[in-house]
């Protein structure tokens, strides 16, 4: 499937080495202020090739909207919009291209379709995760107008994590990191794997603020399960905790719980989120990135005829995909926040009379 959602449905399409990526989001609102810079902004900041800590492929993102907004303001039509891949090198995936990569899609591929675009990794690349933050950014400016914002920052690198949760300083930070020293420590372990010729797993920690109480539709559509869904579908996302996650475990009861006072809930240990549904806390969610599958050191694979081989990589590539995956997991968590919204609207009959209530009455 190439579509996500039930009521803000996005659709993404093209491959790394292709002409184009691009997404088309059905479902927007009529009247709402589309801002193509907002949008731009967002993609500056996952786009490659902005520091040694990511790929070099130079790609500029520049995304060009071609139908669903008129003066500025979305026409309740679809969204399609458009970004142009330039500085894509094929050769470099020409030594490769009847080997199977480790850790890539390559081998499920292949073995699926009986074809597949060796190119970058084609419809499997991370390349794919720009469409999807273009459509985050249209997702947050209808957020905005429930008072949820949305933000993440890198909250592991190996076997370092942050002490400190600043998501203004993950904001201007390289590496999106959330404290200056969880920043140094990052870098000196993203540099030891990229000169080691190899790379490093990480973790994000993406938080949801203003939630109000309600979103989520239970049994099988839970907030928790379409978040899980949501941060798993992005490339090389491995596990995902929603609150106290793996840590509850070790927990009674007695601690696990929230105890609510007439003031609110007295601790967030569910991560904002009871039932699938959300209780006005902040929602916070751990997605878990293993090392980019792409290194340059020799590995053992086999071709597409079954025969042992080495396989041996060009390309440029990301020493820890989780840094530019901090960008992503935003745009999915507001897309799912988005969606459950707007389902949200009609669960109760006055919703429809505050609508359709006839003038006059």
């Amino acid at each position: 499937m190439n579509s996500f959602g039930r009521r803000l449905i996005m659709t993404t399409f093209g491959e790394s080495h292709g002409k184009a990526i691009g997404c088309i989001l059905d479902g927007v609102p009529a009247g709402l202020d589309i801002d193509e810079s907002a949008i731009q902004a967002e993609l500056d900041r996952r786009r490659p090739g902005t520091s040694k800590h990511v790929t070099g492929r130079k790609e500029p993102d520049r995304v060009e909207i071609l139908s669903g907004v008129f003066e500025g303001k979305s026409t309740g039509t679809p969204i399609a919009m458009v970004i142009f891949n330039t500085d894509q090198k094929s050769r470099d995936y020409d030594s490769i291209k009847d080997l199977f990569r480790p850790g890539h899609a390559d081998f499920t591929y292949f073995h699926k379709y009986g074809i597949r675009d060796y190119r970058g990794g084609g419809r499997a690349s991370a390349r794919e995760t720009a469409a999807r933050v273009a459509a985050g950014a249209i997702a947050k400016a209808i957020l905005s107008h429930i008072g949820v914002t949305v933000e993440a920052g890198l909250y592991g690198v190996g076997d370092a994590l942050s002490e400190t949760l600043d998501f203004d300083f993950a904001k201007d930070s390289s590496l999106f990191a959330l404290s200056p020293e969880a920043e140094r420590a990052f870098e000196a372990r993203i540099t030891q794997a990229r000169e080691s010729q190899d790379s490093i797993g990480g973790v994000v920690l993406t938080r949801a603020t203003g939630v109000p109480i309600g979103l989520g539709e239970p049994i099988y559509y839970k907030l928790d399960a379409v978040l899980a869904e949501a941060m798993m579908s992005i490339n090389a996302a491995k596990a995902v905790e929603i609150g106290n996650g793996t840590q509850s475990i070790a927990l009674y009861g007695s601690q696990n719980n929230d105890p609510i006072t007439p003031q609110g809930f007295k601790s967030n240990h569910a991560g904002g989120i009871l039932g699938g549904i959300s209780n006005g806390e902040t929602i916070e969610v751990k997605t878990y990135f293993k090392p980019t599958p792409s290194i340059y050191k020799a590995q053992e694979s086999i071709d597409i005829h079954g025969n042992a081989t080495t396989c041996k990589i060009k390309g440029r590539h990301d020493p820890c995909v989780a840094v530019r995956g901090t960008v992503v997991t935003e745009a999915m968590m507001a897309l799912v926040l988005a969606d459950a919204a707007l389902l949200h609207l009609g669960r109760r009959i006055e919703h429809l009379e505050q609508i359709f209530t006839p003038k006059g009455l």
